[in-house]
């Protein structure tokens, strides 16, 4: 433990804490007091013409206040619904993100220098385009009269089945969320994968190991925290994203992220608003704590 982290002197640590400071009390500040408001807010009532009541306008209450907005969350299924069907779309994106980034990944790890970094900047170059730009291409790739939703339907039409329309669909939301999440699963498990030892898959190898054991005894185990990293990385951002199920889903395809959203600019119910953005970020910080748990003990064993 000593040798992993040495101890500082004072004036180290102080270095430390004025370089680490600043920035730690920056998300503190700015991830707590949004908190702290949307707490406020989601056991107030709405007011007449949308927002929050004025604290005085429910007497009988304690102060205004109210679980109101959360009784009637629970009491309501459908909610829970949406959250349920977020929870899979996230979790599906995460798995097939994971699928596709892990051998990309260990393709550019095991790559020559020179081409590791040209593919490094494959990876990163979508970002240098405007996010919106990236999903309303979309719309025109899965446009009815595209070139995919022809050929689609040719192939159903061969075997009997109808046209199937590929745009304002839950496989369009689908393909949007891994196509923007993608290089969030792989730069991660690059990193991890370039810092492995090959010398010990030539221990493995020198052993008797097979190319699929030494990948699933060696590489796959070591590769875990960036797994872990990765999936932690898609997961939460496609929890809450609701620009991709706007414009690519429809109306019918409705997630927790445009609930809320619906809910502070549509009907302006911010009480019922903040509360699915609390009881979303609980979901939240419970997924990030089972796989920070997850993670430590697959190390320990790793």
């Amino acid at each position: 433990m000593s040798d992993k982290y040495p101890i500082l002197s004072r004036p180290a640590r102080l270095t430390k804490w004025l370089v680490s400071g600043p920035p730690f009390l920056y998300l503190l500040l700015f991830f707590a007091a949004p908190g702290i408001i949307m707490v406020l807010a989601s056991l107030r009532y709405p007011g007449e013409f949308g927002g929050l009541a004025p604290l005085t306008a429910a007497p009988g209450t304690l102060h205004g206040l109210t679980l109101e907005t959360y009784r009637f969350f629970f009491s309501d299924f459908i909610y829970t619904e949406i959250f349920i069907k977020s929870f899979l779309v996230a979790l599906a994106t995460t798995l097939i993100c994971l699928v596709m980034a892990y051998p990309l990944a260990l393709l550019i790890a095991r790559s020559p220098k020179r081409s590791r970094d040209f593919m490094v900047l494959l990876v990163i170059l979508p970002f240098a385009s405007n996010f919106l730009i990236r999903i309303y291409a979309w719309m025109i790739l899965l446009g009815p009269q595209a070139a995919l939703s022809l050929l689609v339907n040719s192939l159903l039409g061969l075997i009997g089945l109808g046209p199937v329309h590929l745009l304002f669909s839950p496989f369009a939301v689908l393909v949007a969320m891994v196509y923007v999440h993608l290089p969030f699963m792989t730069l991660p498990l690059y990193t991890n994968l370039e810092r492995h030892d090959p010398v010990l898959l030539d221990a493995a190898q020198d052993l008797g190991a097979n190319a699929w054991q030494r990948f699933w005894r060696v590489t796959f185990p070591l590769s875990l925290p960036g797994i872990f990293s990765g999936s932690v990385l898609v997961f939460i951002p496609v929890l809450g994203m609701f620009a991709i199920p706007d414009i690519l889903g429809g109306t019918s395809d409705m997630l927790v992220g445009n609930l809320i959203k619906e809910q502070f600019l549509g009907t302006r119910d911010w009480p019922f608003g903040s509360t699915l953005s609390i009881v979303l970020t609980i979901v939240v910080l419970l997924c990030v704590w089972l796989a920070a748990k997850l993670g430590s003990k697959r190390r320990r064993y790793a």
